[in-house]
């Protein structure tokens, strides 16, 4: 029962099609979700943009509709957690606050020709080295360049000190705070191309290497770090904003990864991992990132990134391309039905293949289909090669970082498979934990603020209340998991080169 006296984190999550606000109490219970949507832009082929206005709209829609939802009284929120989607950035102009243009959204192509300029001029060991990040478009640095040289006056205003840039993190606290803080924290920092992650500050030659004029650029902070108050006069009350964090980030903080060797996977569309490599940065020999983790009471964590191209998405193809399944729930009741693949090995390389093949030729394959082939069998060859992308991710993360898998944790939509969860044990040979809040992007941003006021004490009382809703051991026998693995691999082989070879 609510009392007039209990205290809440309001976290909010600002997604790339939707903007969501959910309330937490202490045992990290939600009580209500508020969540909408707004509009995607796509002006030309490969480009994807959002209204700045509608992010910040979307959120403050959310924000009050939560509060009203859940009957409780401003002054009963401890502060505001913000979690959002990186590398979207935004440039507006100081004073009036309008933006210059539509947010370049992290999507948008539209800066290849640059990021594969800087590759064939020899820049992508110095990026890579000073930001542990290949030259790409993904990227924020190369959307500043652009909005700078393509929006005319810009550039120039900029150069006066009359324009602020930033990813949505930064022009979220600036809203919401009333023009008065331009600040983001470590791990967006760390996703613009443009910041050191070793010295820790806006790198000067990049920035250089972008004509980017640095005063645009916003302070950088913890993770975990009372910002500033929200505006009387735009919100209508006044409450701490206590962390800003990237939503991979924060998807594994809210997992509870704190220590060394931690990985969570975010099983959605693609798959993304990070894990924690501690007070030490891992360079990658397989072209994963090396990006900051955590800012966290002046100390920073570093983690290593790498993504499946193609997770659930196998899955939609299976019920929207195919039509062997009516709903995504249905491919376990058929993968359950089999006791193995049939010997179907699925490749789902529809755009090529990631870490640490990076053969954007190879396309997808199904293999070993016999007479006998159900089904069944395809259902479980899918669920069963997603689960094989990842291993193929934590096998990089392992040699990259000389660090052994102490755990897997995991959220995301396909984390809902038994099937596919207890296979993903098997391969690893490890324990794979599935919390009973799924929610762990969104959980990760209110842990952070709680920790900035005192609302949560310590790290170590956050982990009393992450509560596991299912632990999956591993039981194949050692000489299956390797029998199995093989496969996976000659498999991978014969997908290679396919539209090279073809064309």
């Amino acid at each position: 029962m609510k009392t007039d006296m209990e205290k809440y984190i309001l976290a909010l999550d600002q997604g790339t099609t939707s903007s969501r606000a959910v309330i937490f109490n202490k045992n990290v219970e939600k009580i209500v979700v508020s969540q909408r949507e707004f509009p995607q832009h796509f002006p030309q082929p490969g480009w994807v943009e959002h209204n700045p206005n509608d992010i910040f709209t979307s959120i403050y829609n959310v924000m009050q509709e939560a509060i009203v939802k859940a009957e409780i009284k401003p002054e009963q929120i401890d502060s505001i957690g913000i979690t959002n989607q990186r590398e979207t950035v935004i440039l507006w102009d100081k004073n009036t606050g309008i933006p210059v243009c539509n947010a370049i959204v992290w999507q948008c192509r539209r800066t290849a020709s640059l990021a594969n300029q800087l590759v064939k001029e020899g820049k992508g060991e110095l990026i890579r080295n000073k930001t542990g990040l290949l030259p790409d478009a993904y990227f924020s640095g190369t959307k500043i360049k652009w909005i700078l040289d393509n929006i005319p006056g810009v550039r120039e205003r900029a150069e006066k000190g009359e324009i602020l840039a930033g990813t949505v993190d930064t022009w979220l606290i600036w809203k919401l705070s009333g023009k008065k803080v331009h600040v983001t924290d470590y791990t967006n920092a760390s996703r613009t191309m443009l910041f050191n992650i070793h010295t820790l500050k806006w790198d000067k030659e990049l920035l250089e290497l972008l004509n980017i004029p640095e005063r645009i650029l916003p302070e950088v902070k913890d993770s975990s770090y009372i910002y500033a108050k929200t505006d009387k006069e735009v919100c209508g009350f006044e409450v701490p904003i206590a962390s800003a964090i990237g939503d991979q980030q924060a998807a594994l903080f809210g997992q509870g990864c704190f220590e060394q060797g931690e990985i969570k996977v975010t099983y959605g569309t693609g798959c993304f991992l990070l894990m924690n490599t501690g007070k030490t940065p891992a360079v990658s020999k397989h072209g994963l990132l090396t990006t900051i983790a955590l800012g966290y009471n002046g100390k920073i964590e570093y983690a290593l990134e790498g993504s499946v191209f193609i997770g659930g998405a196998l899955i939609k193809w299976l019920r929207d391309q195919m039509g062997i399944i009516e709903s995504a729930e249905q491919i376990n009741e058929y993968a359950e039905k089999v006791e193995n693949n049939g010997g179907v090995i699925i490749v789902p390389a529809f755009t090529g293949l990631g870490a640490p093949y990076w053969d954007s030729y190879a396309r997808g394959t199904i293999l070993g289909i016999t007479r006998g082939t159900n089904k069944n069998h395809i259902c479980r060859a899918a669920l069963e090669a997603i689960a094989n992308q990842v291993k193929d991710e934590i096998e990089c993360m392992k040699d990259d970082s000389g660090i052994k898998l102490s755990s897997l944790k995991v959220d995301g939509g396909a984390s809902a498979s038994d099937v596919m969860m207890q296979f993903q044990s098997d391969i690893l040979n490890t324990p794979i934990y599935r919390p009973k809040n799924i929610e762990t992007t969104v959980t990760g941003a209110a842990f952070l603020a709680g920790l900035a006021t005192g609302f949560w004490k310590s790290k170590d009382e956050i982990k009393k209340v992450w509560k596991v809703e299912k632990v999956f051991s591993p039981s194949m026998p050692k000489e299956i998991r390797d029998s199995n693995y093989e496969q996976w691999k000659r498999a991978i082989e014969r997908s290679k080169g396919w539209e090279k070879e073809n064309n």
